[in-house]
């Protein structure tokens, strides 16, 4: 593993799973760009990632994401969160949706299936929504 020894398994999962779904989502529109990337990268700090194992866990990410099948593999270890690590991932999905100043009925729909996944009530998956859709456009 390319982690630090002291960094629990629970922990790696999670931000590798997590950069996989954010990868999913970015890609669910055929269209995986730079920016999008870079949202990624962003978010993968914001949740505690070293700044120098970034690459690596995108690349691990990309690997899982590319052979899974559904986005269960993705947030089994995301549902379990504090809702505020949550509200930071679903704050980046909808960030990588509208960094294209559009979203399309794939993403929408993936959005609406996260919601009931990830245990986010159906009110606060549109505020944040509505928050980004407002700062991209």
């Amino acid at each position: 593993m390319f982690f630090k020894k002291d960094l629990p398994v629970t922990e790696i999962n999670f931000l590798v799973r997590t950069c996989a779904l954010l990868i999913y989502a970015a890609k669910i529109d055929e269209n995986y760009t730079e920016s999008e990337e870079e949202i990624i990268k962003k978010t993968l700090l914001e949740l505690g990632a070293d700044n120098k194992d970034i690459s690596k866990i995108i690349q691990e990410a990309k690997t899982i994401e590319e052979n899974s099948n559904q986005i269960l593999d993705f947030t089994k270890e995301v549902k379990n969160l504090p809702e505020a690590d949550k509200i930071k991932i679903i704050e980046a999905l909808w960030s990588i949706i509208y960094s294209n100043n559009d979203a399309d009925i794939y993403e929408t729909n993936l959005m609406r299936r996260l919601a009931g996944l990830l245990y986010i009530d159906s009110s606060t998956m549109g505020d944040i929504k509505d928050r980004i859709k407002k700062e991209k456009l």
